[in-house]
């Protein structure tokens, strides 16, 4: 038991919702992540009929993102793009796959750029800095004692 204690604890180690939900939290209080103007306006994808209801979609969509940049280093725009995609429904016609909206994805991974949480890998895409590993893992480590306590 004390073997587990000591030993670190790391976003793989937490429920995605949990994490998601917990870095959302954590960048909306944040004063350097901040809301484009657009965002209210804009839909996720070409497949999407409406623009997100909640208010807090653009940091959640931003916590998984770094969430998959974590997990995945050298992901990049186009790879994050098939990530969120779906399928295209024109009532009775075949279904096709989309991709997601490149501007939602290329704006978040800029912010947390500026907030040194990911830098650019040097075989394209981007991974995560040190202090944004150390910052993501801090959190995945509340949010594990968080669910401990609770059972």
């Amino acid at each position: 038991m004390a073997e587990e204690e000591s030993r670190g604890i790391c976003v793989r180690d937490v429920p995605a919702k949990d994490f998601i939900s917990a870095y959302a939290e954590h960048l909306k209080n944040s004063d350097k992540f901040e809301l484009p103007v657009w965002s209210d306006l804009v839909k996720t994808a070409v497949f999407k009929e409406l623009a997100p209801y909640g208010d807090d979609w653009y940091y959640i969509r931003a916590a998984s993102i770094a969430r998959k940049v974590y997990l995945r280093p050298g992901l990049g725009v186009g790879q994050l793009q098939k990530w969120y995609g779906g399928s295209y429904r024109k009532g009775a016609r075949t279904e096709h796959f989309r991709k997601a909206n490149s501007g939602i994805i290329r704006s978040v991974l800029l912010q947390l750029g500026e907030m040194k949480v990911v830098e650019p890998h040097p075989n394209g895409g981007r991974k995560m800095s040190r202090v944004g590993q150390q910052d993501l893992d801090r959190i995945a480590g509340a949010v594990f004692h968080a669910g401990e306590e609770d059972e």
